[in-house]
């Protein structure tokens, strides 16, 4: 297997394998390739490899190798299933670091928040491996002895279609409750970050699953047309922006196939003058600037009540400044580099549309390139608060999508619900506040499907994450995740004889 040496802090290099595709068990090299793709390492700008890109020759194999394995893998119990994905989560543990590493250079993030996700995903995988022994229908009596009953059956082969911000833990989020539901899969990455779920396919099969339980296929939007448009696919879940979302709805509408969609948000994040100046500070920090800001969930909206904002500005000011930017694979580095080159130009492109329309810029905003030569080449900004903001400024109404953090006051709890539900997104919000009986009041009017009262940005796999609004349909983690992976049977047992009419 031939291997790419890319960059490493710690050891001198990583071998990332390729190819890149996978299905039937093993890597797949594209025989007759018609059309490949450079990918970067964001911290430097230099090509990792070439990915090669599927058509529907692809497409097809990948789908019948899900379809052979549904057929074994529905017929298993609950814990078999289960100690299966118990061993995948295991494997993961012990390759914490490795995956971490490549997830690193692939995507660009500091390694501290590559070790999170890798965890994500192995906690994910654990949580469904025990409900994979709990799935059971219900009894229901009926008159003169005749009863009826339910069953959870699984829907078949499922398509995820996977964001380029967190490729490990979304590629787990989505195949871990399908996997436990009985289902096959089909897994397309971003072709920006195409690595490691590639991982996460040699590791299932090392675990023990069928042979084709869980493929990849790499490419980009006619790839994911082909398998949304597949007549062997019976649902598709998706990670990704609004308009991705509503196309990709639109195909499977054709099919009548389901559908999770977890789509965009400009959360609000309301912070009221008796809260815990602290917290409500890390607390912006936390809903702006994870992944460089690269998270669908994050504030960027932060209305701060008029009294607490000059305090609040100062603070998020002066610890937005220390935020040590450089190689995302150093212990001390807080933020890494943007995706890529493209998405960096347009980032930067909001802050300057900002500060045209009025906006202060409070601190950031600007390219930075960083000491060591090797990362020249690297797209890297600095985080950016931006102070004077009003409701119908650019910044606040789009999603930027990189560490940029909009400020605005409110006077009242009134007007702040009005203009933070003032939004075609609702995917998140936040409240930080004192006042128990105003954060519980403020919650239940806030039109946002995941809410955090003094915290944000936290996801444990445990509960249910998704949106209301153009955010989304359907919900990613928690139990309600079996309901969009299974499909309802109800039996009916008559135990005398027929009624009839005729």
């Amino acid at each position: 297997m031939r291997l790419a040496a890319l960059r490493c802090a710690s050891s001198g290099t990583v071998d990332v394998k390729v190819p890149l595709n996978f299905w039937c068990g093993d890597r797949v090299k594209i025989k007759d390739v018609s059309t490949t793709e450079p990918v970067y390492e964001p911290a430097t700008g230099r090509v990792l490899c070439e990915l090669e890109l599927c058509g529907s020759l692809e497409v097809n194999q990948a789908v019948q190798a899900a379809q052979s394995a549904y057929q074994a893998w529905s017929r298993m119990s609950g814990m078999e299933r289960a100690h299966i994905m118990i061993e995948a989560a295991r494997i993961i543990e012990n390759r914490r670091e490795d995956i971490a590493e490549i997830e690193v250079v692939n995507n660009g993030k500091s390694i501290t928040e590559a070790r999170m996700d890798v965890d994500s995903a192995r906690l994910c995988i654990e949580y469904y491996a025990g409900v994979a022994s709990t799935l059971a229908g219900q009894h229901i009596q009926l008159p003169g002895g005749s009863f009826a009953y339910t069953r959870r059956e699984p829907l078949g082969v499922c398509v995820g279609i996977g964001a380029w911000n967190y490729p490990f833990q979304i590629a787990a989020w989505k195949s871990a409750p399908a996997l436990a539901c009985g289902n096959s899969m089909v897994f397309k990455p971003s072709p920006v970050t195409p690595v490691t779920a590639v991982m996460l396919a040699e590791i299932y099969a090392k675990a023990g699953t069928p042979e084709g339980l869980f493929n990849i296929v790499q490419g980009g939007q006619e790839t994911g047309s082909l398998l949304c448009h597949h007549p062997d696919v019976a649902k598709v879940s998706f990670t990704g922006s609004v308009p991705t979302g509503k196309k990709i709805m639109e195909m499977c509408s054709k099919g009548v196939k389901q559908v999770t969609l977890e789509l965009g948000g400009k959360s609000p994040l309301l912070i009221f003058e008796d809260s815990d100046l602290g917290n409500a500070v890390k607390g912006a920090l936390m809903a702006n600037f994870l992944s460089q800001g690269q998270v669908c969930s994050n504030g960027t909206r932060v209305f701060v009540q008029r009294q607490m904002l000059p305090e609040f500005l100062e603070e998020v000011v002066r610890r937005t400044k220390d935020i040590e930017i450089g190689d995302p694979l150093l212990e001390s580095t807080r933020m890494g580099a943007l995706v890529s080159r493209p998405h960096l130009d347009r980032v930067l492109g909001y802050v300057e549309q900002a500060r045209k329309e009025g906006a202060k810029v409070l601190c950031g905003g600007e390219p930075f390139v960083p000491l060591d030569p090797k990362l020249r080449g690297g797209y890297y900004m600095t985080p950016c608060v931006l102070g004077d903001c009003t409701d119908d400024m650019t910044c606040v109404k789009e999603e930027i999508f990189g560490p940029v953090m909009s400020v605005l006051s409110f006077e009242t709890e009134e007007e702040a619900l009005l203009r933070a539900n003032n939004s075609a997104l609702g995917l998140a919000a936040g409240v930080f506040t004192s006042d128990v009986k105003r954060a519980h009041r403020v919650v239940e009017h806030l039109k946002a499907g995941s809410c955090f009262i003094n915290n944000y940005n936290i996801t444990p796999v445990e509960v249910p994450f998704g949106g209301f609004k153009m955010s989304g349909i359907g919900r990613e983690n928690g139990q309600v995740t079996v309901e969009h992976y299974t499909q309802m049977k109800t039996v009916f047992v008559e135990m005398g004889d027929v009624d009839s009419l005729f």
